[in-house]
């Protein structure tokens, strides 16, 4: 989530997510053996026909070769022996903000048999014998016919990626930009870092393993292909989908709102509301700095790029997901409930989201094995009143009316996270939550980032609780 002003907390955390396709391969401290490959490509998705552009920068002159693969329960190669001629590009020194405006170093066609997914081209080199990576980037390729195959819509977590980014210099972060400065705006047109691999990719991995065939997009193509959203029962937000703009919410409510269904198996879940600049090419987000923001300037506060829950907003996610952050917070992670459970405590075994799971009122899932707890990192919930030892939201901080509040675990924000949030209390202990409500379509929420660990650990519940939202909500 949070803005992290200090982030003194965050670091752990932030060094995990930096490990990923745009990070160097080497250090300032060794001398490369090979060039290290950066790149972007133009677009975050594509469809069959279309032409992937990839801008690429070596350490020094290089003439790797990329092979594509399609990430998944088996890696699939589509391309291989694509030989490209590399140079060192120079980085402007807005990059972070600007973009990287480095020429295309090459380009391919998707084919139209690739299958909807997420897909990295690596760039590899012959030596010693052996095939080594000089660097990667991402992409996703939507379907050829939207919802032929697949009736779920997987939607990855890409503004967030961007977001987390300190390439060039600043991220929308001060704990990992240069002189601790957060920046205001960032470029999807530079290397980014993923973090598909840390929350998304065991979930797809267990879902196609298991015989759901998901479809793919990205957070813009909600808000600029929202015509992709009416061929699906189902859309999916899984991980850390933190940055939402106004038109990607807009057009996933009125489609909830038709009748679609929504599974939010995530958490910090559309905290904060960016901007889309330059065709969907930039994200800009003033976070605690909102008197900078020219919206703020201009009186159009309702767009200003700051927590959804802003009092100056007004449009706490709440009304999206049925939780939000204010009333969450973070469990085994920030120093908060270091030793804690990370499991949930069951409230209301019988509801349809539990069939099959033998739960009982008071029962724990979701951390039996180390190492695979899905309550952890960044949770969600709601404002709770307790009767007769079970939880009822109080629906004040924008919950839906009909929200069932079916299990919960502590979590609690970091001391030092917003003490310019006229809404936060230091001290308060929320609760991660997982409940569901209906309101023409039905919406389901986790309210934490980490469920995928479970999957990933193949833990009994929640492997049957994720088949039951699949087996309800995708027909």
């Amino acid at each position: 989530m949070a803005t992290r002003i200090t982030r003194r907390t965050a670091l752990k955390a932030g060094a995990a997510l930096a490990a990923t396709a745009g990070a160097p391969l080497t250090t300032k401290s060794q001398e490369p053996k090979r060039p290290t490959v950066e790149a972007y490509t133009d677009q975050l998705s594509y469809a069959p026909g279309e032409t992937v552009k990839i801008h690429a920068s070596a350490s020094e002159c290089a003439s790797p070769t990329i092979t594509v693969l399609r990430v998944g329960p088996n890696p699939e190669p589509v391309l291989t022996d694509l030989v490209v001629k590399l140079a060192t590009q120079i980085v402007p020194k807005d990059a972070s903000a600007r973009g990287c405006n480095w020429p295309v170093s090459t380009t391919f066609k998707v084919g139209d048999n690739w299958k909807s997914g997420y897909y990295l081209a690596s760039f590899e080199q012959q030596l010693g014998g052996k095939r080594l990576s000089l660097g990667q980037v991402f992409f996703v390729v939507r379907p050829k016919e939207p919802g032929k195959n697949s009736k779920i819509l997987l939607q990855l977590s890409t503004n967030t990626y961007n977001a987390y980014t300190n390439w060039g210099g600043y991220s929308l972060y001060s704990y990992n930009g240069r002189h601790k400065v957060q920046g205001r705006r960032v470029s999807f047109d530079r290397p980014l870092s993923s973090q598909f691999s840390r929350w998304e990719e065991p979930f797809v991995k267990w879902a196609e393993s298991n015989g759901y065939a998901l479809d793919y997009a990205v957070n813009s193509d909600l808000e600029f292909r929202p015509g992709i959203l009416k061929n699906y029962k189902l859309v999916l937000s899984v991980g850390h989908d933190e940055y939402w703009s106004a038109p990607m919410r807009d057009n996933l409510e009125k489609y909830i709102e038709n009748g679609g269904n929504v599974a939010f198996f995530s958490g910090n879940t559309c905290c904060w509301q960016v901007r889309s600049e330059d065709d969907g090419r930039a994200l800009a987000c003033w976070k605690q700095n909102f008197g900078d923001d020219p919206h703020y300037k201009a009186g159009t506060h309702k767009t200003l790029t700051s927590l959804w829950s802003h009092y100056l907003v007004d449009r706490p996610e709440n009304t999206l997901t049925g939780v939000g952050f204010l009333w969450g917070g973070y469990h085994r992670s920030h120093g908060q409930f270091m030793d804690g459970p990370g499991s949930f405590t069951a409230h209301r075994p019988d509801h349809w989201m539990f069939a099959g799971t033998n739960l009982r009122k008071g029962d724990a899932f979701g951390a039996k094995l180390p190492g695979y707890k899905v309550v952890g990192y960044e949770c969600d919930g709601c404002e709770l009143e307790w009767k007769d030892g079970l939880p009822f939201p109080t629906h004040s901080d924008g919950t839906p009316k009909n929200f069932e509040v079916l299990a919960t675990c502590p979590a609690r924000w970091a001391p030092d996270d917003c003490e310019w949030y006229e809404k936060w209390q230091k001290g308060r202990t929320g609760q991660a939550v997982v409940g569901t409500y209906t309101r023409g379509g039905t919406v389901v929420t986790v309210g934490t980032t980490d469920w995928s660990h479970g999957l990933r650990g193949e833990d009994a519940a929640v492997v049957r609780i994720t088949k039951n939202v699949f087996d309800k909500l995708a027909h």
